[in-house]
């Protein structure tokens, strides 16, 4: 994984678009398992980005489990370059996900 951003506005593991999870799980509907909602909610989220420094942002989580029909899906992990993770109406998805086209 070369870049992972997040974009989702109330999760413990985001801060400035970047994710802090060890390890990202994504269900088999591309949703976001990982994500732990704040206490504070989205207030709370901007006052730790606020306070948080470029310097201790790591880059990308080691491992992104995926289980979605997925064309980056390869033995259940994530072998895409890049991957945004969004908030989508009511859950958090993978917003990279491309589902493979029927064979004809």
């Amino acid at each position: 994984m070369i870049l992972l951003k997040c974009t989702t506005s109330n999760c413990q593991h985001n801060i400035k678009d970047h994710c802090n999870a060890g390890i990202i799980g994504i269900s088999d509907k591309g949703v976001c398992d990982s994500r732990i909602k704040r206490a504070g909610g989205a207030l709370e989220q901007t006052f730790a980005e606020l306070e948080a420094s470029e310097e201790f942002l790591s880059d990308a989580p080691n491992i992104v489990q995926c289980n979605a029909f997925c064309i980056y899906q390869k033995d259940n992990r994530c072998s895409a370059s890049s991957i945004l993770v969004a908030d989508h109406m009511l859950r958090t998805r993978c917003m990279t996900q491309i589902k493979p086209k029927k064979k004809v």
